[in-house]
């Protein structure tokens, strides 16, 4: 191994260190929403009633969940073969026909992969690209609103958030309600005496 080819590998190493680390987030993260999106499906099923809440709920969330992290697995493996960033819509596309290929002639033989193939190409595709185009939107939202004051009260509404000054009167009112309220339940202990 020559000098250049050892400068190579040390130079290809920290780039392949953290892809590895988006890849958990585009993996694992997707795979945990779905496995929530399948609980909250469960719950709804009709078929809860004859299997039990808990049953069809956590079977639904773990049937989405494998099958998400199937087809989010597929995808970076298509993006790391194509050499291409995470936002390619074609990578999307190959991995839904594999995956769903896959996990088709698992589920139904041959026309359950040809039908599970275009499903998950359709679907994974038309859910990508909705990210891809909601993500800017909702990072706009989230820096707009980082300041903590993005849920503001009308002026009309009986919750008011108090400055300082504000703060500082009411305690001396309650104080002084307090007190009030002592002597009067000493008046009242002194006449049942």
């Amino acid at each position: 191994m020559s000098q250049g080819d050892s400068k190579k590998l040390e130079g290809d190493a920290p780039s392949a260190s953290s892809s590895s680390d988006g890849r958990k987030e585009r993996i694992i993260v997707p795979a945990i929403l779905a496995g929530l999106v399948g609980g909250v499906s469960g719950l709804l099923s009709k078929h809860r009633k004859v299997h039990g809440l808990a049953n069809i709920s956590a079977t639904y969330a773990t049937n989405l969940s494998i099958v998400t992290a199937c087809y989010c697995g597929a995808r970076e493996f298509v993006r790391v073969s194509r050499k291409t960033g995470p936002d390619d819509l074609v990578n999307s596309a190959i991995a839904g026909f594999g995956s769903g290929a896959l996990l088709g002639r698992l589920q139904g033989g041959q026309r359950g992969a040809l039908r599970y193939s275009v499903i998950f190409a359709v679907v994974g595709t038309t859910v990508d690209y909705a990210t891809l185009r909601l993500a800017p939107i909702i990072r706009n939202f989230r820096e707009s609103h980082k300041d903590g004051d993005w849920l503001k009260l009308p002026e009309w509404s009986p919750i008011q958030v108090l400055d300082e000054e504000a703060l500082a009167e009411k305690k001396a009112r309650e104080q002084k309600l307090y007190a009030q309220t002592q002597q009067a339940l000493g008046k009242l202990r002194k006449e049942e005496s």
